[in-house]
């Protein structure tokens, strides 16, 4: 009888170690979130909040990682090289699918070593001037820009983010001429423009209406289709002077391709459940973020169309990796 059990406990083990990683206990040691941005942004701000309530669900830590540089490229790259086991994880937004028309040289590709775990939020961005500008109006700096061509400067996070294209397609849309300082970071960027040594910045409302409300910038329009509430009283600028105008950005996260289905299916769930929770809708509705649900094929889908989406701005813009 000894000898029957022993038997039984040696196939029960041999059993569980032949089952595919995700269908064992996962976590079970702490998990990475590399953010290819720099810290401050809303990469990092959401992937710590993510990183926060995974780990109060999952009970491991989830540790967040900033590797900024490349226009996203190389902190991306990192992951693309990764073990597929769930234990390391990107937060991207749109700059990545933008990155798949401007960027060919890449050492990636996106929907080809990556796999789509779920979208977090989406927020507008805020087109802001340095005080010292003397446009108090989006149609009075249109007019301004146009009166002194390649004379005054934008800033941007880095090749391929949303505030580079929400400023190619700025300038594409209006008949513009203005030249794009890109940074490594929006910290840097930021830093700038509230020292006036660059003069206009496309940033999200999240991070950039505290400096409005304080006087420090000036905000002549946003980018959503609708007024934003918590810059009620700036205008859109497709109501403000550009017709048709839009841009926003979105976060999300993926995992390297061959990651288990089982463990990216866990993370979607568990991630839909703290972005749809009241609480998380409420404070992310205070800053200018909207939550974003959806399942792992329909965010893949989703990565389809606005990879189409940012590869016809490009085309349409002429923007270049400098």
């Amino acid at each position: 009888m000894a000898s029957l059990a022993r038997s039984l406990a040696a196939f029960i083990l041999f059993a569980l170690a032949a089952l595919p990683a995700g269908a064992q206990s996962y976590p079970s040691r702490p998990v990475r979130i590399i953010v290819p941005f720099a810290a401050g942004g809303p990469a990092d701000i959401y992937a710590r909040f993510i990183g926060q309530r995974l780990q109060k669900e999952l009970g491991q830590a989830f540790v967040i990682e900033d590797r900024p540089g490349g226009g996203s490229v190389i902190g991306t790259d990192a992951v693309a090289k990764s073990e597929p086991d769930g234990y390391t994880l990107l937060m991207m937004s749109n700059t990545h699918t933008v990155n798949e028309s401007l960027i060919s040289n890449k050492p990636f590709q996106l929907l080809r070593d990556f796999v789509p775990v779920a979208p977090v939020n989406y927020s507008d961005l805020v087109l802001v001037l340095h005080p010292s500008v003397p446009a108090n109006t989006l149609k009075e700096f249109i007019a301004l820009v146009k009166s002194k061509p390649h004379d005054l400067n934008y800033a941007s996070s880095g090749p391929g983010t949303p505030y580079h294209m929400a400023g190619e397609l700025f300038k594409a849309m209006a008949g513009l001429d203005i030249v794009h300082v890109p940074y490594k970071g929006s910290s840097g960027a930021r830093t700038d423009i509230l020292g006036g040594q660059v003069q206009m910045m496309f940033d999200a409302i999240t991070t950039m209406a505290p400096n409005v409300r304080a006087g420090k910038l000036k905000a002549l329009g946003t980018t959503g289709k609708t007024r934003s509430p918590v810059l009620p009283e700036v205008p859109t600028i497709a109501e403000a002077g550009v017709p048709g105008y839009e841009a926003t950005i979105w976060l999300g996260i993926m995992a390297p391709t061959g990651t288990p289905k089982t463990i990216v299916e866990r993370l979607n769930t568990e991630i839909r459940k703290i972005v749809n929770s009241a609480d998380v809708k409420e404070a992310w509705d205070k800053q200018g973020a909207a939550p974003m649900n959806m399942s792992t094929d329909e965010f893949g889908q989703y990565l389809r169309e606005d990879i189409a989406k940012w590869a016809k701005v490009v085309k349409i813009s002429g923007a270049k990796v400098d």
